[in-house]
């Protein structure tokens, strides 16, 4: 180690406690220079937070729906609109689904989803009111769907008209409360299930995404898509399939692949406005892109608090050199060189930064969670990113306090020393 290096080690603590000593000897002065950097850095903070939470919260939503999947659902009016409709369109059905992957090549796999009317759902423990859809066996894996107990059903059982169901969480819980419900009967209506697994709750935040549902899975049956149309009764006029969901392969940008899959279902369905087709990946972009602009408008707020939190700095630093123009004149006379006046001032400014950014961090924590709590929002934590800003926060602290040390280090000694 260089001797230079020893002796500024030497030298670090003595300036620490000198610094320290100067924030408690003007108590009241340091705390009104340290809200600006506390409250800088706890917007930065909160703010991260509550960005990331979004994203993450985002991101789970969105792979619920699938990112690379297209929604193809059947509109419905009610009344003569309806009578109308089908005298030129059946609606949505197994023939669209089959028409589309043969037609498209880009649709990689698809999945059907017929949801029931449900006037009675219980079994010999429980009762419920969860919804009762007929899926394909693909749905799960389209959905990202998995199991905390038993298994989905296959291919075979769906060919078969297997009578067989696959609860949510909270409907198993609903149906059987006091036991496991692998292996268990139930009846949807007329028709009696056996209970072959149980979803895994993935408990999102919200049950909306843009406008569209996601979620729910918690609180449905789900049985083979043959085995419901086979065998539970549907409504006069009613679409074969409540919904289609298409993957769209890799090399192929779903918007590009919503416009094809629109055009073939147009000429199916003779023009009418029968199906609605939601784009999960714009979803998405336009979720982020909202994001964005708040993280902008948050950043801007913290950003004027750290300025502000600066300039305190600097105005306090500026009035300690004023105070100290004799300190600073003797320890030039004695033989301090400008560097050394330099860094204790920085070491000072140094303090201030990191005691405000500590108590900063704790604000900013505490201040994500009370906005989770009453705006219903997520919050989720980074270290790195934690780490990053409160280093940048304590940088902007630290540069606004160069000019006052300069300032010092070049007062004059003689005149400093005649100040009193």
């Amino acid at each position: 180690m260089k001797l230079q290096d020893l002796h500024l080690r030497r030298n670090l603590v003595p300036d620490i406690a000198e610094a320290w000593s100067q924030l408690t000897h003007h108590r009241l002065r340091s705390a009104l220079t340290l809200l600006g950097m506390i409250f800088g850095v706890g917007a930065v903070i909160a703010m991260m937070a509550v960005s990331e939470g979004g994203r993450l919260q985002a991101l789970e939503m969105i792979e619920g729906m699938g990112v690379r999947n297209l929604i193809l659902e059947a509109n419905e009016p009610g009344g003569d609109a309806l009578k109308d409709m089908r005298k030129h369109s059946a609606g949505l059905s197994m023939a669209d689904a089959e028409s589309i992957a043969i037609t498209l090549p880009f649709i990689t796999r698809w999945a059907g989803i017929k949801k029931f009317e449900v006037w009675n759902l219980f079994s010999e423990t429980g009762q419920s009111t969860a919804e009762v859809w007929a899926v394909s066996p693909d749905y799960f894996e389209l959905t990202a769907l998995s199991v905390a107990t038993g298994n989905v059903f296959d291919t075979t059982a769906d060919r078969r008209y297997d009578q067989v169901a696959v609860l949510g969480a909270q409907v198993a819980r609903d149906l059987f409360p006091n036991g496991e419900a692998v292996g268990q009967l139930l009846k949807v209506n007329h028709l009696w299930l056996t209970v072959i697994g149980v979803l895994k709750d993935r408990q999102l935040g919200d049950d909306e995404f843009q406008g569209q549902q996601v979620g729910g899975e918690s609180d449905r049956v789900y049985l083979p898509l043959h085995s419901g149309l086979r065998r539970l009764r549907m409504p006069p006029m009613a679409a074969e399939l409540s919904e289609l969901k298409l993957q769209v392969a890799e090399d192929i940008q779903p918007a590009v692949a919503a416009g094809a899959i629109r055009h073939l279902i147009d000429r199916r369905h003779g023009g009418q406005k029968d199906t609605r087709l939601t784009v999960p990946a714009r979803l998405l972009a336009q979720h982020q892109q909202t994001q964005w602009i708040f993280t902008i408008v948050m950043s801007a707020v913290a950003g004027i608090s750290l300025l502000v939190g600066g300039i305190g700095i600097m105005n306090i630093m500026l009035a300690s050199v004023m105070e100290r123009r004799a300190e600073i004149g003797l320890l030039r006379a004695v033989g301090a060189r400008e560097v050394d006046v330099v860094r204790q001032f920085l070491i000072e400014t140094t303090v201030i930064a990191m005691l405000g950014a500590a108590i900063g961090v704790v604000v900013g924590v505490v201040l994500a969670y009370v906005i989770a709590t009453f705006a219903g929002w997520a919050v989720a934590w980074s270290i790195p990113a934690i780490t990053l800003s409160v280093f940048v926060c304590v940088s902007i602290a630290v540069g606004f306090g160069v000019y006052p040390a300069q300032s010092a280090a070049r007062l004059d000694p003689v005149a400093a020393l005649q100040s009193d």
